[in-house]
């Protein structure tokens, strides 16, 4: 593991041998794609980052430490590089040389550096049949808006994220600046490493017109995706188009030295709190019970805790809390987070030099991979390297598949996942052709099972599991950890996000799962990682926000109303779980590939907290490095303005990036000013008008916005999804991208409880099904009646 204060100043010639260390990478990359193949390099591609003479443009993207552009520095870490000159023929040549000798190329930007060489992605897959090319550009090659450019601002807008951040009247709060970004190139690492693993299987490579536009709809806060727990049991009625109301359904309170936030969910949370109370009587009515009732009356619940909270320090509160059962967690700032003993301690964290002479502390990386983080390693290339050629040793097995199939067909994952980043994973493999089983207890039922009243199944479950098979089955007993063992036997993925040393608790210690099936790939999560002083924590999104320091960034520069408790405003997000979901799944595809290659398992870890600090390097670094020595920092020049436009509470948000993006502006709107200008305009013709003139600029949409945005429209990014127990289709994901050889998510419908149970123990345990009814009886198995199953419904 790299020691959280160790200096890493050499350049290292070799990778170390982790789970993609067989995967050659060529990176054209600018700035908008660059994070995409760091990923890649964090978990052992040998990638080769190509710069034209003078180099990358963002090597001088500001923000800047001693120089040296921080996000350039950081999102090229653990590349070599070497340099071409598009217009020298022996360049031209050696760059299709290594082209013939790589496995994925990506380039971004428009038009990108393969078009300044000759080319084009499309191109070049067409050209090397086996090649998986990327093109990372903000909205796609094709389109109406096509030509359009974006900022994580402008991304934020157009995503909906806008929309549902900040106070119920006046002016919208943009999340912190980066997260858009780092959620797009996550999803593309995902896209990308899906299409090699097909390219694997099949032998043909792949051609992605990757959007992070589309990207961030789908991954960072999506409306027609997987929701929490609260959002879950909302009832349907509350709905409405304005901006959030309820800033309280992870309330923050101000105590002695601080603030605290809440996360009470479940029922045995909620006793927990009424006892942290004093069991006031007035809530002891089991309707309490729900979180719908105690939102309702949270007007005095909140005097209590208010009451409470005021006179103990934060680290008082969390210690109570905790000791009541109750998950709560300070809010800290993120130079308080990157301070903390846990971080140190896991080593999420290592000092290095950016480049010579700029030192700096950065995250390591997404991944634990068998106990070991696999990220940080070698700083990011200097323009005067010269490496030009293959150090990896390449792997090209024979095609087993045939072209067209799903990519993961044949592989069977068991899926102890919950809530959203658990639903998240396992719907990523299954809406790719593997056998997902979930599986449930009945006394321990997902969060997402919670439904209104009138419900089977909420909406939430229904997105997050479909493609699944659901298997009914009580772990915590002898006969069922027998069942469990055998299923783990015979399967090749285990997915889990239990609190650490729950499974273990249950029998099946990492040790234990690899004596049943030493090629076993488990990929865990968890809110601050299975090891550290927080580890033990009960955690949740909302507190892992509060405790990594992003509840503080997500404030605005305008004072809060008088009557609010504080002016943070993340309470509706779900931001970090469905990225983490995605890094699971990278995290678990690429043990896989390892898998394919030397038929070895493995186990990654990804913990939420870290994934946040990852997310937010560029912002991290540069808020440390500030805070030490504010001289060494040239901050990023953009300014983000969100607008209002012509109509109720209508939004628009435009960045300034440069001189001539305002001289653009002052062409527009002549003597008068941009906002008076923007005022008597509708947002779209606002956004329009300005993307015309090369400005970056969206609308604020919301969620019922999104399913008819032109773009979104013509890249075919949702599908209607049909489910028996709901009257209408469900618009939801169709798929990570546009691939050419990989066909749109199937749309089968999510299980009610159990209701897969005697199929999987007959067709993967081969049990008879006298057997079966015997430990269904017995209470080991449950499962339906069998002709409650949904009818006329292919499972």
């Amino acid at each position: 593991m790299l020691a959280g204060h160790h200096l890493f100043t050499g350049r290292s010639t070799t990778l170390t041998q982790v789970l993609l260390s067989s995967v050659r990478v060529l990176d054209l990359c600018e700035e908008t794609g660059d994070g995409v193949t760091r990923l890649l390099a964090d978990l052992g591609a040998d990638v080769i980052k190509i710069e034209p003479p003078g180099g990358s443009p963002a090597r001088w993207s500001r923000p800047t430490l001693d120089g040296v552009s921080v996000p350039f520095a950081l999102h090229n870490a653990n590349k070599r590089g070497t340099v071409l000159d598009p217009s020298d023929d022996a360049d031209r040549r050696h760059f299709f040389e290594l082209v013939a000798g790589a496995d994925i190329l990506i380039d971004s930007g428009t038009p990108g550096l393969s078009a300044a060489l000759g080319t084009s992605c499309a191109a070049l897959a067409d050209q090397f049949t086996a090649l998986v090319t990327m093109s990372v550009t903000d909205f796609g090659t094709q389109g109406p808006h096509a030509s359009w450019r974006a900022t994580d601002a402008v991304l934020y807008a157009m995503s909906s994220a806008l929309s549902r951040s900040g106070p119920a009247t006046g002016t919208p709060v943009l999340p912190p600046d980066g997260i858009a970004s780092a959620t797009a190139a996550v999803q593309a690492a995902w896209a990308v490493l899906v299409a090699y693993f097909n390219r694997l299987r099949c032998g043909t490579g792949d051609y992605i017109d990757f959007s992070r536009f589309d990207a961030v709809v789908l991954t960072l806060d999506p409306p027609f995706g997987t929701q929490g727990q609260a959002a879950t049991a909302r009832n349907s009625a509350e709905r409405w188009r304005g901006r959030p109301r309820n800033q309280d359904s992870y309330p923050i309170f101000a105590c002695r030295d601080g603030y605290v936030r809440l996360c009470v969910l479940a029922p045995r949370q909620w006793h927990g709190m009424r006892a942290w109370l004093g069991e006031p009587e007035q809530f002891q009515d089991p309707r309490f019970d729900s979180i719908a009732a105690r939102t309702k009356a949270f007007g005095e619940l909140s005097q209590l805790m208010a009451a409470l909270f005021a006179d103990r320090t934060m680290k008082q509160l969390v210690a109570e809390g905790q000791a009541h059962g109750v998950p709560i967690a300070a809010v800290l700032t993120p130079s308080q987070a990157l301070a903390s003993e846990h971080l140190a301690e896991v080593g999420a964290l290592v000092d290095t030099e950016l480049a010579p002479g700029a030192p700096a502390r950065v995250p390591v990386g997404y991944w634990v991979v068998d106990g070991t983080h696999a990220g940080y390693r070698t700083p990011a290339p200097e323009l005067d390297d010269n490496d030009n050629g293959w150090v990896s040793t390449a792997f090209t097995p024979g095609a087993t598949r045939s072209l067209g199939t799903r990519p993961l067909e044949g592989i069977r994952v068991l899926d102890l996942g919950v809530i959203v980043a658990g639903g998240e994973l396992s719907r990523l493999f299954a809406d790719l052709g593997a056998e997902v089983i979930k599986v449930e207890s009945s006394s321990y039922p997902d969060g997402l099972r919670q439904k209104r009243p009138n419900q089977q199944i909420s909406a939430s479950f229904a997105r997050a599991h479909r493609n699944n098979l659901g298997l009914g089955l009580e772990l915590r007993g002898p006969a069922g950890a027998a069942l469990f063992g055998r299923l783990v036997s015979e399967s090749d993925a285990i997915f889990a996000n239990f609190k650490p040393g729950t499974l273990p608790a249950l029998g099946f210690s990492h040790e234990r799962l690899r004596e049943l099936n030493p090629t076993l790939v488990v990929a865990e999560s968890s809110a601050f990682g299975d090891t550290g002083p927080w580890s033990k924590r009960m955690g949740y999104g909302p507190l892992v926000r509060a405790t990594i320091g992003v509840t503080r960034l997500w404030t605005s520069a305008e004072p809060p109303a008088p009557t609010a408790r504080h002016a943070f405003y993340d309470a509706t997000t779900i931001f970090p779980d469905h990225v983490v979901g995605r890094v699971s799944a990278i995290g678990a595809l690429a043990g896989l590939i390892q898998r394919e290659r030397e038929g070895v398992g493995t186990r990654i870890h990804v913990s939420q907290a870290e994934a946040v600090i990852n997310q937010l390097d560029t912002l991290y670094v540069t808020l440390a490095a500030a805070a030490a020595a504010a001289d060494r920092i040239d901050p990023d020049p953009t300014t983000h303005l969100v607008l209002p436009c012509a109509g109720d509470d209508e939004w628009c948000v435009v960045s300034i990036r440069s001189d001539a993006d305002r001289t653009a502006i002052s062409t527009l709107v002549g003597t008068g000013e941009l906002a008076a200008w923007v005022r008597d305009r509708s947002p779209v013709q606002a956004a329009e008008t300005l993307q015309a003139a090369g400005v970056p600029a969206g609308p604020m949409y919301r969620s019922t916005d999104l399913h008819d945005d032109p773009q979104l429209r013509s890249r075919h990014v949702f599908a209607d999804m049909a489910h028996p127990l709901f009257e209408v289709p469900l618009p939801t994901e169709a798929g990570p991208a546009p691939f050419r050889h990989i066909p749109p998510a199937p749309q089968r419908p999510a299980p009610l409880p159990g209701a897969d149970t005697r199929r999987v123990c007959s067709d993967v345990l081969g049990m008879r099904g006298d057997e079966i009814e015997q430990l269904i009886a017995d209470g080991v198995l449950f499962a339906p009646a069998v002709d409650t199953e949904f009818t006329g419904v292919t499972r």
